[in-house]
């Protein structure tokens, strides 16, 4: 494989020498929802973005309207807040600071190596 492509996460990957196919994980999504109010938003949302098994948070109003969705992928280090999120940090700060009851989905990914 040339060092520049991404790997198939569908084909079947050989073990460190051993010359025997391993299965492909499988990976499972788990939705939580957290309601809470405008000003423990910002608190609530890093805290989020620094567990590594989190794909997606979406921040929804009290009639149930996404105001905002924010995809995370894998990578985002724990404690590491990229550069690339102070802008929706700042979005999220102003959601926090105009609404008053807010809910937080979030979803997770369950890796199942059986």
């Amino acid at each position: 494989m040339n060092p520049h492509e991404t790997p198939d996460p569908n084909s079947s990957t050989k073990a460190d020498g051993e010359g025997r196919d391993l299965p492909p994980a499988r990976l499972e999504y788990h939705v939580e929802e957290f309601k809470i109010s405008g000003d423990e938003l910002l608190a609530k949302i890093r805290e989020l973005i620094e567990e590594a098994n989190v794909r997606r948070i979406l921040i929804k109003n009290a009639e149930g309207q996404t105001l905002i969705e924010i995809p995370l992928g894998v990578g985002v280090a724990a404690g590491v807040l990229g550069a690339a999120l102070f802008p929706v940090l700042a979005a999220v700060g102003a959601i926090g600071a105009l609404v008053a009851k807010l809910t937080i989905v979030v979803e997770r990914t369950i890796r199942d190596d059986s």
